[in-house]
């Protein structure tokens, strides 16, 4: 199992030429280089994110061992700030969908999760001078859909640092899904067009909201249960107050602090309720994770496009690692965590069952679309 081939190949076979053009083509791109292409950089930025290399140059200096074509930084710098960005992100969603397809998670609760966050990469202000943030500070921010089933992204929505979380978290909704929202995205004409809508929803509630016309909800008392109260009331004040009513759930987190959730789902027990909303911490530890292994605060360009090609290539890598562990994990009989996986996996210590049925996962992905998979012997 080559470590420096298997996602770039993985990458090749799920996301076909065909499939590449076809979204050059709708973004308007037109590739004309025969060397770096497109699909280079893809390969480039990935093994970027993986093995951590620290700039253009560094790629430039190593590629030829990690089995891409000679060249000059200045031709990978040149082309990450040409290519438009929303290729990548296209990439992102057809990876996404194609690897969610096949990595189906028994569900904790009645309906799939969809925890809305955001996480910020920042530079020296003179870095990116379009992206100020604050104080000495540049940055973007990258606002994440992501699923606790799947342990995966769905959807991502790129900005600048400064952006607010609230508005951009409206074009990260689905109703099919539970969405579970920190205090940043509280807003209480938000939560009654969110019933309208019969969009489910768990969100944090700010802590001077004023409750209005509260009804205590029946419920089984238990000694063990962390949950302090749970009501329906209006929200807000006199001024600005929610027109429907509303589900608070409040509960006691590990350390004994008070949590406040409002919520339309009102099948689910206060218990359940709380714990959807403790979900909302997988997001938090994806995100240090990123930014850990896989190269995320070291950002290579300077405009946009190097940018957010960099970043969404960075999300495409974990996901196709989490894919592939994933199916792998199904056919052992040892145990390995996903972080003890990839470092082993990028060492070269895989366990020789994790390797023999990675081989067959991949194999088999291969049969079943119909396509060689080289190097991965």
């Amino acid at each position: 199992m080559h470590k420096y081939t298997t996602l770039p190949n993985l990458m090749q076979k799920i996301v076909s030429d065909e499939d590449l053009q076809s979204i050059t083509e709708a973004v308007g791109y037109h590739d004309t280089s025969r060397t770096f292409t497109v699909r280079t950089l893809v390969d480039f930025f990935l093994l970027a994110a993986l093995h951590e290399w620290k700039s253009f140059r560094h790629g430039a200096d190593v590629a030829k061992m990690y089995g891409l074509p000679t060249f000059h930084y200045s031709t990978v710098s040149k082309k990450a700030k040409e290519v438009p960005y929303e290729v990548m992100k296209r990439l992102f969603a057809l990876v996404v969908s194609k690897c969610n397809r096949q990595t189906r998670r028994s569900l904790r609760f009645p309906k799939a999760l969809r925890i809305v966050d955001s996480t910020t990469v920042t530079v020296g202000k003179n870095r990116l001078t379009w992206a100020p943030y604050h104080g000495e500070r540049s940055g973007v921010k990258m606002h994440v859909a992501y699923s606790p089933e799947q342990q995966m992204p769905s959807d991502i929505v790129e900005t600048v640092g400064l952006r607010h979380d609230g508005p951009v978290g409206e074009r990260l909704t689905d109703v099919q899904t539970v969405l579970v929202e920190d205090r940043a995205y509280f807003k209480i004409e938000r939560l009654d067009r969110f019933v309208e809508q019969k969009q489910p929803f768990v969100i944090r509630m700010k802590d001077n909201v004023e409750i209005h016309q509260k009804k205590s909800l029946k419920r089984l008392s238990s000694s063990s249960s962390s949950i302090v109260a749970d009501f329906t009331c209006q929200l807000g004040t006199k001024q600005c107050r929610s027109k429907k009513r509303h589900r608070v759930v409040i509960f006691q987190d590990a350390n004994g602090h008070e949590i406040r959730v409002v919520t339309n789902v009102l099948e689910a027990s206060a218990e359940k309720i709380a714990e959807m909303y403790q979900e909302r911490w997988t997001v938090e530890v994806f995100f240090r994770w990123i930014k850990q292994y896989l190269n995320v605060p070291t950002l290579f360009g300077t405009n946009e496009h190097a940018v957010y090609n960099q970043l969404f290539a960075a999300f495409i890598a974990y996901v196709l690692l989490r894919w592939l562990y994933h199916r792998t994990e199904k056919r052992t009989t040892s145990s390995l965590t996903f972080l003890s996986f990839v470092r082993r996996f990028f060492s070269g210590q895989l366990p020789l069952e994790w390797k023999s049925e990675m081989a067959a996962v991949l194999f088999e992905y291969a049969r079943i679309y119909g396509s060689s998979m080289p190097n991965f012997g």
